[in-house]
């Protein structure tokens, strides 16, 4: 039985994309198997958690699940039926899901097919003509990194091992014995689909005979089993640009499972997550660091070297009766921001006290102390 993707993740049915996220990230770093193994509970939780996020991550998967509830999904579609986790593909401890691949319905385009379907209308939609039928398309997968803002600045390769789906190189993705496509199925003439007429409605079934495919294979693959496809062990490198945000998702078309029986391959997606950093705090482009300087340097002005984040010196110039806690703001040396250009990197300003003075130290302090001034705010 189906669970409420919204009791799952703890959030409310009008609950914002960045609430949703947020949620998914806290629970799915708690349940994660590589900080629970063995717990079998946990396990199970983390695929909720991962088919929750699945179906309201997706405006039209959560669209669907507000209007019909789990008959949205019924039959295999989307990521709580039929198609599930498995085991994990990933050898790092990635996360992972079915991001709406596989056999099911991928989107409310073919949940509006399907029901016409139910009342004998068929076709429609962009397909070619009554009795066309839409072949079964491979899973995406889903990776997530976490890299440093220094990465992030440069940029750099992610490299990803995982087991998946690929096209069998035997039959060239057919399924059949001699590599050659399959002749389309003679009970339902290739549509996939068999017309029985219920009082007034015409009701179209999955055809008993292709199972839907709407090819007929009678010597199938050895080495597919007639599926078209073999789990083979797989590298993906991955190509992370500079000056990419927290967050982020980058798309590789096709490079997801393959598709049964020569269908479309799925997309690989990778979250990108970035670290917090020990020296610099990004804030959009821009970059902020503290830095503490002696008062003298503060009151009569002067200069300080700083390195920035891609390792540079930098010589600042320090204006005379800078206060503390004011930012000084040094041009293009932030992140990149994707359209040739840099963000800014602001300097916010403390202060060193000493905890130690020498006698020479002090008496200088008490002399400043008391020289009066009709200036407010000195020493």
């Amino acid at each position: 039985m189906n669970k409420n993707p919204y009791e799952v993740l703890g959030v409310a049915k009008d609950a914002s994309d960045a609430d949703i996220k947020k949620a998914y990230h806290k629970l799915v770093m708690k349940y994660h198997p590589d900080k629970n193994p063995g717990d079998k509970s946990a396990e199970e939780k983390f695929k909720e958690v991962n088919n929750a996020f699945d179906i309201l991550k997706d405006p039209q998967k959560r669209a669907a699940y507000d209007r019909f509830g789990d008959a949205a999904f019924a039959g295999g579609n989307g990521a709580s039926a039929g198609n599930g986790f498995g085991g994990n593909p990933f050898g790092n401890g990635a996360f992972h899901f079915n991001m709406g691949g596989g056999e099911g319905m991928g989107g409310m385009e073919d949940i509006l097919r399907e029901a016409m379907r139910g009342f004998g209308f068929g076709g429609g939609f962009g397909e070619s003509g009554r009795g066309a039928t839409k072949q079964p398309s491979g899973r995406d997968l889903l990776d997530e990194v976490v890299i440093s803002l220094k990465d992030a600045f440069f940029g750099t390769t992610h490299t990803v091992k995982f087991s998946s789906a690929v096209k069998c190189e035997k039959c060239d993705g057919n399924g059949t014995a001699d590599g050659k496509p399959a002749p389309k199925c003679s009970t339902c003439g290739g549509s996939g689909y068999v017309h029985a007429r219920q009082g007034f409605f015409a009701v179209e079934t999955p055809c008993p005979d292709c199972n839907g495919l709407g090819r007929k294979i009678d010597k199938k693959c050895t080495a597919c089993g007639g599926t078209g496809t073999v789990n083979k062990q797989r590298t993906l490198d991955v190509k992370i640009p500079a000056g990419i945000q927290d967050g982020a998702r980058l798309r590789m078309a096709g490079m997801g499972e393959a598709g049964p029986n020569g269908g479309r391959a799925g997309d690989f997606y990778l979250d990108i997550r970035i670290k917090p950093d020990k020296k610099f705090e990004r804030v959009g482009d821009d970059l902020l660091m503290h830095m503490d300087i002696d008062f003298p340097t503060l009151a009569m002005g002067g200069e300080i070297e700083i390195e920035t984040i891609d390792d540079k010196k930098l010589s600042v110039k320090i204006p005379s009766g800078t206060q503390v806690g004011e930012r000084l703001r040094i041009r293009s040396h932030g992140m990149p921001n994707g359209r040739g250009g840099f963000g800014d990197l602001y300097i916010e300003i403390g202060i060193v006290i000493p905890k130690k003075l020498t006698e020479k130290q002090k008496k200088a302090l008490n002399e400043f102390a008391g020289i009066k001034s009709d200036k407010k705010g000195w020493f």
